[in-house]
């Protein structure tokens, strides 16, 4: 059969290029005439890429990763701290040369055959342009949700026809890619200017693309998929979720060991009586914070497993593992909740969300998270942090009723709001003891997400389509 290129560019961030790497991988089950290239670019905050990309092209002989050089400065304290998606926006766009002469001297001169896309990560739309200049059609793989997809060409629109900003003292909005009433409070990434337009120009720019893949399903975000199939103005949406790493990344060493003692202890606990806390790698909390949570738990009685982190360091966004948990948790909580709670580090987020004596999830709330505990039909107890988690917590919430509402408040005064005890055992003993509609809830979408990658299913079909697209646009 005659092989056909595609050319990956996910965003720096192991989320980002795990869900890329998930595409491409889907792509090659269901069409292995494809050859797929991953471009990875460092990651300005961590310098993760060699350790990541290796990682994963040791698993994933089928795809090819190609490393674009480390000669672009990471974005300065100051920019990222008055606005960050502007800061990291810049920080892309100035790969476009990088990554344009990768394709044409790494790709191109390695194999004649046609390149049927460059699939752009959201935050990578500078190189829609370098597809423009190669001849090449372009694709944006969207990791986040659908209505928040909705929501940055709903800015896009909104800007185009001069309108206002969002402002504090607004009334609630109506935004057609939401059900219910949007409060300001809740859209943390557009409460400044510069971060406003920055997101309405990452929508406008979607527009300049040939589609947009979407990790959702349709049945999950009914409302916000109708609110983009209404429009005539954008790409065809692809949408081919949910996307999941169910195997992880192999493990060795210390990390095997962890793992293995982290489910042992969950065998020995009863069918859904533990409430996992776990807030992605940028999920930290201060020492303050951390006590409080403590206390929460301890006081709610009921069983727990903690992944535990200290907030990212100034200028950082990855939080930091620690160890001593007894000089920083209240004294005497390990020897009181010894027998009904677990601490880790690092915690192998997929396989705990799949065990059966896991009863509930509290989570930051992104996207790929909430993809993995809908599918193993985890409710969400929602303590979102930053990015787009607030809106993530609110669909969760008010739109699908697949959570309890831990907090979803954000003020840019204060943007780590303290939360305390009270309101942690409060919404843990609400999901544990009265949670039944919701745990109902939860089966009924993961039955809904599992349907939708089956053949005949909603995400299955969709990603047909953009296979057929692909291999109508060679030459």
């Amino acid at each position: 059969m005659k092989k056909t290129q595609l050319v990956f560019v996910p965003a720096p961030g192991f989320g980002h290029l795990v869900s890329a790497v998930q595409l491409a991988k889907m792509v090659l089950e269901r069409n292995d005439s494809f050859l797929i290239t991953m471009l990875a670019i460092s990651n300005p905050f961590d310098g993760t890429i060699s350790k990541n990309t290796e990682s994963l092209a040791s698993i994933h002989t089928e795809i090819r990763f190609i490393e674009i050089p480390e000669t672009i400065p990471a974005p300065p304290p100051e920019a990222l701290a008055v606005s960050p998606a502007s800061a990291f926006t810049s920080y892309i766009s100035d790969h476009k040369t990088l990554v344009k002469d990768t394709i044409v001297n790494l790709v191109m001169a390695h194999n004649p055959a046609p390149i049927a896309s460059v699939v752009v990560d959201m935050f990578c739309t500078a190189f829609i342009d370098v597809s423009k200049e190669l001849g090449v059609p372009s694709h944006v793989f969207y990791t986040s949700d659908a209505a928040y997809l909705a929501m940055t060409l709903y800015l896009s629109d909104r800007e185009d026809k001069g309108e206002p900003k969002f402002s504090p003292t607004d009334p609630d909005y109506i935004i057609p890619c939401y059900s219910n009433p949007v409060p300001y409070r809740v859209m943390p990434l557009l409460h400044t200017d510069v971060e406003y337009e920055a997101f309405a120009n990452q929508g406008r720019k979607f527009k300049d693309s040939n589609g947009i893949i979407v990790n959702t399903f349709s049945e999950a975000e009914s409302h916000a998929v109708s609110a983009l199939l209404a429009r005539d103005d954008i790409p065809p949406i692809f949408n081919v979720g949910p996307l999941i790493d169910h195997k992880g990344k192999g493990l060795s060493g210390s990390d095997a060991v962890k793992r293995d003692e982290i489910l042992k202890w969950l065998d020995d606990q009863p069918e859904k009586s533990v409430v996992f806390l776990c807030f992605g790698s940028g999920g930290g909390f201060d020492e303050a914070q951390l006590k409080e949570i403590a206390i929460g738990l301890e006081r709610s009685g009921h069983r727990f497993l903690w992944s535990i982190r200290l907030k990212p360091s100034k200028g950082k966004l990855q939080a930091s593992f620690f160890d001593n948990y007894g000089e920083i948790l209240p004294q005497g909580f390990l020897e009181r909740t010894k027998n009904i709670g677990m601490l880790c580090g690092w915690a192998p987020q997929v396989e705990i969300l799949a065990h059966k004596a896991v009863g509930a999830f509290v989570s930051h709330c992104g996207w790929n998270s909430t993809l993995e505990t809908l599918w193993y039909a985890v409710p969400i107890i929602t303590w979102p942090l930053y990015a787009e988690q607030h809106m993530n917590a609110f669909q969760l919430v008010k739109d699908l009723g697949l959570a309890v509402e831990l907090t979803l408040d954000f003020r840019r005064d204060c943007p780590t709001a303290f939360v305390t005890a009270e309101v942690i055992t409060k919404a843990v003993k609400t999901m544990m003891e009265q949670g039944g509609k919701l745990r109902n809830k939860a089966k009924e979408t993961s039955e809904m997400a599992k349907k939708a990658v089956m053949e005949g299913g909603s995400s299955y079909v969709a990603l047909g389509n953009l296979i057929d697209q692909w291999l109508g646009s060679k030459p």
